[in-house]
């Protein structure tokens, strides 16, 4: 699976995207306008087809909606003065329609209605029309180099996939962890091995041989990757030829596709590998015991959901703050702080970085993560020391915590 899996990953991907860019079925799109002013405005697509209804009876055309006929009726009644048309407008289907739908006919008919309504005060508004400059921006680093339009979309992404893994691999491998406790506390094993190691010992062993199973299984997916982008370099870095006009558009594009690709590769690409690592290790092993101890305090899987969700919780947090805050103001106050938390900044921090992070702010975050982790470890290990040997009782919170006491 470790091979298998990227493997499924893209084939998923794949798949999301060529649904994705299947055609959905024609809806067919009545217009009742007993104006006449607007029902020419709205122009058929692949999507919505438009029927002009206007001669036909309104009552008719509610009972074809129930018929199946039309998708939907748009009910356009003649008024006197344009701002009436504001509240006046109908659209008459079984089904909501979807919000991209009611956006575009808003627009079409306001975008009409601005027009009339420019007409009606001696406004030329072809003359409007002519006077239109389309701006395009080149972006420019202060350096005097070229860059591309979406490049913080591109380090969000990039940060938002190493933070998604780190969360994918506490949980998944922090299973693995809790799964282990509770079949050997079950099978009764853990009795003979206690004998003649220390519970701290044996928590530790587990954390650390999945913790080198994790990243030895992360390296390999970082070499298939890399090789997909030596690849990938090859492809989209060959010199071309002058193209013709005929093939202009996708110079263009090839052009665009070639300059996202270099800044790509000018991203700090192995200092996120090697602080992914760093992160990867310091935030598994902090969830880890928590998980260890929680399979030690447990007879059975089924018991451990009053303890996992306090356990999932700021990951869930982390990954929340880190879209809607990093995206935003990625060096703010609740990115930065949110950063520094133990709990959360294995995800949170990784989405910082590719837009650059002064170095003391990492290395501050790392600190603080391995100190917390070394103080949990002394925590979970005094109720693992306890957990592992009971059986037949559902601890409660108030009994962990006179284990802590012990």
């Amino acid at each position: 699976m470790t091979f298998v899996s990227p493997i499924i990953f893209v084939a998923v991907a794949a798949l999301i995207a060529y649904l994705s860019s299947m055609k959905s079925d024609l809806k067919h799109i009545g217009i009742h306008d007993e104006t006449g002013l607007f029902v020419n405005e709205f122009k058929s697509n692949e999507s919505y087809k438009y029927h002009d209804l206007s001669l036909m009876d309104p009552l008719l055309l509610r009972d074809s909606i129930s018929q199946a006929n039309y998708e939907g009726i748009l009910f356009i009644p003649k008024k006197e003065h344009l701002v009436d048309y504001a509240k006046s407008i109908e659209y008459v289907s079984e089904d909501s329609p979807s919000l991209g739908f009611i956006y575009d006919v808003e627009s079409t008919l306001s975008e009409k209605l601005m027009r009339q309504n420019l007409s009606s005060k001696g406004i030329d508004t072809l003359v409007l029309d002519q006077s239109k400059i389309d701006v395009t921006m080149h972006l420019t680093k202060a350096s005097g180099e070229e860059t591309v339009k979406g490049l913080n979309e591109m380090k969000v992404v990039i940060g938002s996939a190493f933070g998604y893994l780190i969360m994918m691999f506490i949980i998944i491998y922090g299973n693995m962890v809790m799964r282990s406790v509770i079949e050997e506390k079950t099978n009764r094993i853990i009795e003979i091995i206690v004998s003649s190691i220390k519970p701290i010992q044996l928590m530790m062993g587990k954390i650390i041989g999945t913790t080198f199973a994790g990243i030895l299984q992360f390296v390999i997916w970082a070499v298939l990757a890399l090789l997909l982008m030596l690849i990938a370099n090859m492809v989209f870095g060959l010199n071309t030829s002058t193209p013709t006009t005929d093939l202009a558009i996708e110079a263009a594009q090839f052009t665009d596709i070639k300059r996202y690709f270099a800044e790509f590769l000018k991203l700090p690409l192995f200092s996120m590998v090697v602080y992914f690592l760093i992160y990867f290790i310091g935030g598994y092993f902090l969830y880890s015991s928590l998980y260890a101890a929680i399979g030690a305090a447990v007879d059975n899987e089924t018991d451990t959901q009053q303890f996992m969700f306090p356990v999932i919780m700021p990951l869930m947090l982390g990954v929340y703050i880190g879209f809607f805050t990093v995206m935003n103001d990625p060096h703010g106050t609740v990115a930065t702080i949110f950063s520094m938390i133990p709990f959360t900044s294995p995800i949170v921090m990784l989405m910082r970085i590719p837009f650059g992070v002064p170095f003391y702010q990492i290395a501050l975050s790392i600190t603080l993560l391995f100190v917390t982790f070394i103080a949990i470890v002394w925590v979970a290990s005094k109720i693992y020391r306890v957990g592992i040997l009971m059986y037949g009782k559902k601890p409660t919170w108030k009994e962990l915590l006179k284990w802590l006491k012990y």
